[in-house]
């Protein structure tokens, strides 16, 4: 039984393809056609009715599959549901809360202020005021990227002594960000932390079958 990931090339699927690979779990990856609309299609909107990438399709013992969307949904699935991995702490554990936070900030705070940055029209009323939404998200999003810069200068993770899947979460917003004139990849922390895990053989086997190019980040 192998998981299937439908995906777009760099969209918010990156994490958990990511975490796939860590994980050296079977999977398949789908390829979405976005251009096409196929992720508005019926036959994803009655797997995924968002119409949002990425969507999990996970076996079950019993047969058949669950569908998983969101992305931090899918990755808190895929750690929890293989615990040896340490990709998440224990629940209960005394890690637990904090690498529940900064997942949830990572996708609560920062992800949802992309969209104002890549798709400013969608936030307006007023065409006129697209350029104006799109230069405060990116600002907005600087400032969240400092704070995460400070976190990482108490620890060498965003949840602690081990990586975790929150951290390809967060490389996936930093990579986002790689147009800002002030791209998060220098920031000292946030960029030592980023080196790092482009450097595991795992992601970087996530980014080749996307066919993602340089620069990373």
């Amino acid at each position: 039984m192998a998981y299937t990931l439908f995906y777009f090339p760099g969209n918010a699927n990156l994490a958990p393809h990511m975490a796939l690979e860590e994980l050296g779990v079977p999977y398949e990856l789908a390829l979405l056609d976005r251009a096409g609309g196929e992720h508005k299609s019926a036959a994803y909107l009655a797997r995924n009715p968002t119409g949002r990438i990425p969507t999990l399709l996970a076996p079950q013992p019993n047969g058949g599959d669950q569908t998983v969307f969101e992305t931090a949904a899918i990755l808190l699935y895929l750690a929890d549901n293989h615990p040896d991995s340490g990709l998440a702490p224990a629940p209960g554990s005394a890690d637990r809360g904090q690498f529940l936070t900064w997942l949830i900030h990572l996708t609560n705070t920062i992800q949802p202020e992309y969209r104002v940055f890549y798709y400013p029209e969608q936030h307006v009323t007023d065409p006129s005021h697209a350029a104006d939404a799109k230069a405060t998200a990116e600002r907005r999003l600087g400032e969240m990227f400092v704070l995460v810069d400070r976190e990482l200068a108490t620890r060498p993770y965003i949840a602690g002594e081990h990586v975790t899947v929150a951290d390809f979460l967060l490389l996936m917003l930093v990579r986002w960000g790689r147009s800002f004139a002030r791209p998060p990849r220098d920031l000292p922390h946030v960029g030592r932390l980023c080196a790092e895990l482009l450097a595991r053989p795992a992601v970087r086997r996530a980014f080749a079958q996307e066919k993602l190019a340089a620069p990373f980040i």
